[in-house]
């Protein structure tokens, strides 16, 4: 049996409210589990010391049999010092896409044109 990590979700329309639970990965996301072993409440501040609560020993104790986190989780368990996240690089996300490109370079090339036609107006005078 193949063992998650996972976040389920409660509460109500708008107002979410996470319990930190031990799934099977085959079962529904806010279906059945096995073990309820945190809560995440994204609503707090995120300084806020009862945004995460977790049961570590229970938390290791399930990463002991193999359980794998989900990535949510998997930073909960970072910041929390339980288990060590790499982190990623997507050095794609920055860039514009293409449209969003393509109006940039014109608007560069229109403020080049308005300059060079400044220079030359005030070369001529």
């Amino acid at each position: 049996m193949s063992v998650k990590i996972r976040l389920a979700r409660g509460g109500a329309k708008k107002r979410p409210f996470y319990r930190i639970v031990i799934a099977d990965v085959r079962s529904p996301r806010d279906g059945r589990f096995i073990e309820v072993v945190g809560r995440y409440n994204p609503m707090l501040p995120k300084d806020a010391e009862n945004r995460v609560e977790l049961v570590e020993e229970r938390v290791q104790y399930w990463l002991s049999k193999g359980a794998k986190p989900t990535d949510r989780v998997h930073r909960f368990l970072d910041a929390a010092g339980i288990l060590k996240r790499e982190p990623r690089n997507n050095p794609n996300k920055a860039k514009l896409g293409k449209k969003a490109q393509e109006r940039l370079d014109e608007k560069l090339a229109a403020e080049a044109e308005a300059k060079a036609a400044a220079e030359a107006e005030a070369a001529s005078e």
